[in-house]
């Protein structure tokens, strides 16, 4: 669909501003295809979100520039481009996002990148939907959290090797080989989340937000989520009340809080049901109090508190 005519269909209103943002940025000639490769040379990478700049990261080492439409300690779910956001996914000579989970960047992608994008949805294969009875909209919703399964991230990692070989051609035994150095890290990271939580006191994990079901059913655990799937979103108004019956019936010990929101609904279910609370990250984004400085030492901090606080032997 032509740029102006998918601006009058575009809603809500801030979809509409990205559209209008783009149509404005086209006009200024900033959509020049020579302007995609930086001057040394390197592909030029836009990840939506933190998992997927790691693995352009470690898919391209010096070979590519990646930035972040999501900034550093900022929460990913509903995420507002600025201008100076929308040019870069314009001028990117590729575009790495998931389908879904961040609907501006949807829309930037429709209006101007679609033949620049990677949509990493496809090689998730997303089939784990949220039920309804913990969905804040009362509907079955499909769960975008994969990453936080280091096999499914192998297959995503292996999708996006192959889109940025074709991007940058020259690269591609690089990025080949910074590949196979990076499943093989995946790898391991799976091995040890296997060995770690085979044997555990409990396997019901009981989490700030529905963050962790691809997680815990590739290690035989049973997520409770407090919240839906957006972090920020008020739980349905007798979800608590349903955590925390479920909490002392079956004798919970631990409830996990997150690092980029607010611990307070899950602090409160916590003091009512004697419990202790401890920090599992979704990974969604590093901040300055994230357990590591990348998805592999974090995941390795998560698994340390999963161990403690399930607990496993």
């Amino acid at each position: 669909m032509p740029t102006r005519q998918l601006i009058m269909v575009l809603m809500p209103w801030s979809r509409l501003l990205v559209a209008a943002c783009v149509l404005a940025l086209a006009a200024c000639g900033l959509t020049d295809v020579g302007a995609r490769r930086p001057a040394d040379g390197r592909l030029r990478v836009v990840a939506s979100f933190y998992p997927l700049q790691f693995l352009a990261q470690r898919i391209g080492g010096d070979r590519v520039e990646v930035t972040s439409l999501t900034k550093a300690g900022a929460e990913p779910h509903d995420l507002e481009l600025r201008p100076r956001d929308v040019a870069s996914v314009v001028d990117a000579g590729l575009v790495v996002y998931l389908r879904g989970f961040q609907p501006a960047v949807d829309t930037a992608v429709d209006a101007e990148a679609r033949g620049t994008a990677f949509d990493a949805s496809r090689a998730a294969d997303l089939d784990l939907s949220l039920d309804p009875a913990q969905s804040e909209t009362g509907a079955r919703t499909v769960d975008p959290h994969f990453w936080l399964d280091p096999v499914r991230l192998q297959a995503v990692a292996r999708a996006l090797a192959a889109r940025m070989s074709a991007a940058a051609p020259a690269s591609a035994a690089a990025f080949e080989a910074n590949l196979a150095t990076l499943l093989a890290d995946l790898r391991a990271l799976d091995a040890d989340l296997r060995t770690g939580l085979a044997s555990c006191a409990s396997t019901d994990l009981v989490t700030g937000h529905a963050a962790f079901g691809y997680l815990a059913r590739r290690y035989g655990l049973n997520q409770v989520p407090i919240a839906g799937l957006s972090p920020d979103a008020e739980p349905d108004t007798g979800r608590p009340a349903a955590v925390t019956a479920e909490v002392r019936s079956k004798g919970v010990r631990t409830v996990y809080t997150e690092t980029l929101v607010s611990p307070a609904v899950a602090d409160t279910l916590a003091r009512e049901t004697g419990a202790r609370t401890a920090v599992l990250d979704p990974i969604e984004g590093l901040n300055d109090r994230s357990a590591g400085s990348d998805y592999l030492a974090v995941m390795r901090a998560n698994l340390a508190t999963l161990r403690a606080g399930q607990p496993c032997r």
